[in-house]
């Protein structure tokens, strides 16, 4: 039986991965600079994550939320605890989407309103009110467009005010960094204006931190670069270090009913311990700090480049703007110098999204390769 079809694949076959290393069926090295679309947040195949996720399933892999799960409460433990997310409450779910979904369905019911305000260029996931909420209109089927939707741009308070205003509205959710839509964030005004405009509308404001969360922005979460207190934080790609695994943090505000939301594998045993061991090496190798101080270096040396037109986000997740399409330099880079890098939605940009564990030594290796793979594009430039 063949797959379905739909996704164009790089001729390069991943068969194991020691922190920012995978090695492919022919043993060949690549740095991985990309972590699988952030999803490799302390590195492929930690000793603690792979010790932790080998003793729970050497005992109990799964049961349903049917049964008391203690892991579960000891996640939601460590993630107060180290996000700062203070009396917030955590639903556990298996992905970006899924977190996405379920926080504009409890924003819903929370409200008894149906339309969603969302942004241009962002991006929230492949499901039914997820993608609506999703500016591509590409990979929203009918049967999505359904959903009440309303595209807006960044930085538009008068246009979230005068939607807000019309009162059905009953989520504003944005991305504080834009993953696939090319790493544009909005000004600390507009944040924090639109957390106001939501509070006095009756309108839950939903932070969609899947791709930005557990530190990859320089902050556990991107919000926190603000002064907003979002209603709803929707977590999963670094939660889980390769394992499926997602969330949401729920204001205290917003009462729990038996029944609201519901899953079946979210919150497995070994989804929580996969997810706890990756809050402890979060923790005990400082890698937020490691952010900090890598994305200074990262960012100094690029600065030096001047085919480089612009360089944006923060933290680890960071994209280069070329004024050029960046696909035959991605191509250039994987298969001639054994480093995975990530596009977006603006074809002219390079998205960097490596573990957090990742070294200066890494970062000198990509910006070797880099400059000669664009020396040696203006070189055949010069030839033509």
């Amino acid at each position: 039986m063949p797959l379905f079809n739909v996704y164009p694949l790089y001729d390069v076959t991943p068969v194991s991965g020691k922190g920012v290393y995978v090695y492919d069926d022919k043993g060949a090295e690549y740095l991985d600079l990309y972590g699988g679309h952030a999803v490799i947040s302390i590195g492929h195949a930690h000793p603690k994550y792979v010790d932790a996720v080998s003793r729970q399933v050497s005992t109990l892999g799964f049961y349903s939320n049917a049964i008391k799960n203690p892991l579960q409460k000891e996640l939601a433990s460590e993630l107060e605890r180290l996000s700062g997310c203070k009396d917030y409450e955590l639903f556990l779910c298996n992905s970006g989407a899924e977190a996405n979904e379920n926080a504009l369905k409890l924003a819903s019911f929370k409200t008894g309103k149906s339309r969603v305000v969302a942004f241009k260029n962002g991006f929230h996931g492949r499901t039914s009110a997820a993608v609506a909420a999703t500016d591509n209109p590409n990979i929203i089927a009918p049967i999505n467009a359904q959903q009440q939707v309303t595209i807006l741009d960044l930085n538009d308070v008068e246009g979230v005010k005068a939607e807000l205003e019309k009162g059905d509205v009953c989520a504003v959710i944005v991305e504080f960094i834009q993953g696939v839509g090319g790493l544009d964030m909005a000004t600390a005004d507009f944040f924090e204006r639109v957390d106001a405009l939501c509070k006095a509308n009756n309108t839950m404001f939903i932070a969609d931190e899947v791709q930005s969360g557990y530190g990859r922005s320089g902050k556990f979460f991107a919000f926190q670069h603000y002064n907003v207190t979002p209603d709803v934080i929707s977590i999963a790609k670094g939660m889980g270090n390769g394992f499926p695994i997602g969330g949401i943090l729920i204001h205290p505000d917003i009462e729990a009913k038996f029944g609201l939301l519901g899953t079946t594998f979210g919150g497995n045993h070994l989804a929580c311990a996969a997810g706890l061991s990756v809050l402890h090496v979060i923790e005990e190798q400082n890698l937020i700090d490691n952010v900090n101080v890598m994305s200074e270096y990262f960012i100094k040396i690029a600065k030096t480049i001047p085919q480089i037109k612009e360089i944006k986000g923060r933290g680890l997740m960071l994209g280069l703007e070329f004024d050029f399409e960046v696909g035959d330099l991605r191509k250039k880079l994987i298969y001639e110098n054994h480093i995975f890098t990530g596009g977006a939605s603006n074809k002219k940009l390079l998205r960097i999204l490596p573990p957090l564990t990742v070294r200066k030594e890494h970062i000198n290796m990509f910006f070797e390769a880099l400059i000669g793979v664009l020396a040696e594009f203006e070189n055949k430039a010069v030839e033509a």
